[in-house]
């Protein structure tokens, strides 16, 4: 009964068959593979395995639609409309709960319409639909990748989608083709195009500017996570160490840690500093932002002479977002420095604590719980463990590290509201106060800027004490801080940040101790920097009034501070990439390209800075730069001169004339095709009206003698030759000076 309601339909004109069916069997083979490419990239970026029923579908679908190509398949198209829909619906109710990244749910309902499409590709432009496809399908995978796999996909991709090119190409010029060999062209050339796009898309990716402010706003977040019981807001869970395993006080925990090598002991309420070893290397996260920086984790405010703990964790706050949305609003403290919009997202890739890492200091978080909890340091906690596999993001107004601002910054005039920043052991802050002194006093000018000392007092550190992980076990009495400034001289990494934090609030200089992650290693090919569990540390975080708080680090080897947007950060891949490519060059060579580049910053700097001293600066600066054009387009000149004379001493002497004549009568607007013989050449040349009779015949000697030398085999004199040539450019010359007289005349 269906069929019978349809037939009438089937002889309506405009369900005819297709007239440009597509038999290029090659082409609907190429097109699958590329399709089937996509499919798997995107499976294996967004770790689904849609590829499991979609690549046997669309195999069959390409199958089905070369074998019925021919036929009106009027039924297959009503049942192909009917499952866009279903599937249009799905989707859409699938993204108003919210409970998954939505570019996985447009992932999914792309690879459905695919398949569905799959089953109808008559016409070469339907096969172009399905090409389009596979290119967004690669798109989303490399969005979506954080992993070098893709790119293998990516040249598996490329590998087939030139050829495909090339057959659609051939198809529409109705040149089909059957066979391989119809592809006319030799592997070298195949080689040679496949290495020159591959290279342009390397530099394209390199180069290309990344704007902190330019992102959509629907960002990368995982489905949502329900969690169970009541969430305890002052719960600090770390893996590898007891204080996060509930069971006693924490202080009877704390004397029981020991050391675990595979978690960093700074993530809990309480840590104990005399815990060290090495860590075994671990890959715990990975991070796409649009600048680098320290991933802050958890503050610390209260010293207890073995370590540090957060006096006023009980004071930690709950916050619920919306259920129809994944986005937290953050509390932000006033500041006058300026700062720059950040957006970062994180992929947990082994187990971690339920702390949140971030850029200080967030504004927006988008995370798949209903709840989370803020301190009052600006540590932020998850309900649960982050799992493995759970994808964040976070928009951090992150502040601009100006030295000019921070060195005006007055000192604390009123400790209220700053005593917990503040405290020092009674009995450890006179030795403090002394040592901060004599330190400052070694400076080569007086320093009473708060800013100034903060960064003299880290760089003290770094040069006076060492690094030291063979250290005598801290005894019962004795303060960790004091033993290793006055006794050890030297500790682990995380010494230093007390030390310093201590030093500063001995002088009156608000501070706190920061646990965090560092940048970890960028890879310039999937845009992400690998954070492993190694790049754990600690830092000092100081506060100057009206400004915020700042990041010092007084560990040797590190830069004073962590990275900051005191610098342009457009160009931040290239910028890492090119640190990359100096990791396996020998140091005198990336020593001579440092000098290079910075010098011609120094150089471009100065150039800018003229047009900002008036208008005198202005008018140098414009006289420099025609300058510098008529010296670049002088030495191109030159250069191009040069290479004609190298390319005309190559020539045999008859040729060398004839090649000097064809260039000199186009330079006239003479050219000659390259489908004219010689002889062709001269003949339309007779009715041209810039030349005359002298030039004619000049040409003509010119062309008979090339001719004679290179199909007979002939040596005519050269003196003639040479002499009608210059009859050439003298006619030329001539005829220059007739046109300059119009115009005077004119």
């Amino acid at each position: 009964m269906f069929q019978s309601w349809l037939q009438p339909l089937a002889h309506s004109p405009m369900l005819a068959p297709a007239k440009d069916i597509e038999d290029s069997l090659l082409l609907r083979l190429g097109v699958l593979g590329m399709v089937i490419v996509g499919l798997v990239a995107t499976d294996v970026a967004s770790e689904t395995t849609n590829s499991f029923w979609a690549v046997p579908l669309s195999i069959t679908g390409f199958g089905w639609s070369w074998w019925a190509r021919r036929q009106r398949n009027v039924v297959a198209k009503l049942v192909i409309a009917i499952g866009m829909l279903v599937a249009l619906a799905v989707f859409l109710g699938r993204l108003a709960a919210l409970n998954q990244d939505s570019r996985v749910l447009l992932t999914e309902l792309l690879i459905q319409l695919q398949v569905l499409h799959s089953f109808d590709l008559p016409r070469r432009k339907d096969l172009g639909y399905s090409m389009v496809i596979a290119l967004i399908l690669i798109s989303v995978a490399a969005t979506l990748s954080q992993t070098m796999i893709f790119g293998v996909f990516l040249l598996i991709f490329l590998a087939i989608a030139l050829p495909v090119l090339v057959l659609d190409y051939r198809s529409r010029l109705g040149l089909l083709s059957t066979t391989l060999k119809s592809l006319r062209l030799p592997w070298r050339q195949w080689v040679g195009l496949f290495a020159l796009i591959l290279g342009l898309g390397m530099g394209v990716f390199v180069l290309l500017p990344r704007f902190p402010g330019y992102q959509i706003r629907t960002l990368p977040v995982s489905a949502e996570i329900e969690v169970q019981g009541k969430f305890d807001q002052t719960r600090v869970i770390n893996p590898g160490y007891v204080s996060g395993r509930g069971g006693g006080t924490l202080a009877e925990q704390l004397t029981h840690q020991t050391f675990d090598s595979n978690f960093y002991y700074g993530f809990g309420a309480e840590i104990d500093q005399t815990i060290g070893g090495m860590m075994t290397p671990q890959e715990l996260m990975r991070v796409r932002s649009q600048a680098p920086g320290f991933w802050r984790v958890l503050a610390f405010d209260q010293y207890t002479g073995r370590g540090w703990r957060i006096s006023r964790n009980d004071e930690a706050e709950v916050l619920q977002r919306s259920p129809w949305s994944f986005r937290y609003l953050l509390p932000q403290q006033l500041s006058q420095m300026p700062t720059r919009e950040v957006i970062q997202t994180y992929t947990i890739v082994s187990e971690f604590s339920n702390l949140i890492p971030h850029l200080y200091e967030p504004r927006e978080l988008y995370f798949p719980t209903r709840e989370i909890a803020r301190d009052l340091d600006g540590g932020l906690r998850a309900p649960l463990p982050l799992p493995p596999g759970l994808t964040y993001s976070v928009i951090s107004q992150v502040p601009v590290r100006d030295r000019s601002l921070l060195r005006r910054a007055p000192r604390l005039n009123s400790p209220l509201g700053y005593e917990a920043y503040l405290a020092v052991p009674a009995a450890l802050k006179p030795r403090l106060q002394a040592l901060a002194k004599d330190l400052l006093a070694k400076a080569d000018r007086s320093i009473p800027e708060p800013y100034e000392q903060a960064l003299y007092l880290t760089q003290a550190l770094k040069q006076s004490y060492a690094l030291n992980t063979n250290l005598p076990e801290l005894g019962k009495d004795q303060d960790l801080v004091e033993a290793f400034l006055f006794e050890w001289r030297g500790g682990y990494p995380d010494h230093f940040s007390s030390a310093l934090t201590l030093l500063l609030r001995s002088i009156g200089i608000p501070s706190r101790l920061v646990t965090g992650l560092g940048p970890g290693e960028f890879n310039p090919f999937t845009g992400l920097y690998v954070v492993r569990n190694t790049d754990a540390y600690a830092l000092t975080e100081a506060y100057f009034p009206n400004l915020g708080w700042f990041l010092f680090d007084p560990i040797p080897g590190h830069d004073l501070y962590p990275a900051t947007l005191e610098v342009d950060q457009t160009f931040s891949v290239l910028q890492q990439f090119w640190q990359w490519v100096t990791g396996w060059l020998p140091t005198p060579v990336t020593g001579f390209f440092g000098t290079l580049f910075a010098t011609l910053a120094t150089v471009l700097q100065k150039f800018f800075d003229l047009f900002s001293q008036g208008l005198g600066g202005i008018v140098q600066g414009i006289l420099l730069l025609l300058g510098g054009a008529i010296s670049v387009w002088g030495f191109w000149s030159a250069f191009h001169g040069w290479r004609y004379r190298q390319r005309l001493h190559k020539l045999p002497p008859i040729a060398r004339l004839y090649v000097q004549m064809l260039d000199g009568l186009a330079q006239q607007g003479l050219p000659k095709r390259a489908n004219q013989t010689p002889w062709e050449y001269a003949r339309s040349l007779q009715t041209s009206s810039h030349l005359d009779a002298v030039s004619q015949r000049a040409i003509a000697a010119l062309t008979q003698a090339y001719v004679a030398w290179r199909y007979g085999g002939d040596c005519p004199p050269l003196p003639p030759l040479k002499r009608a040539l210059n009859q050439l450019r003298q006619q030329r010359w001539r005829s220059l000076q007739r046109t300059v007289a119009g115009w005077r005349r004119r």
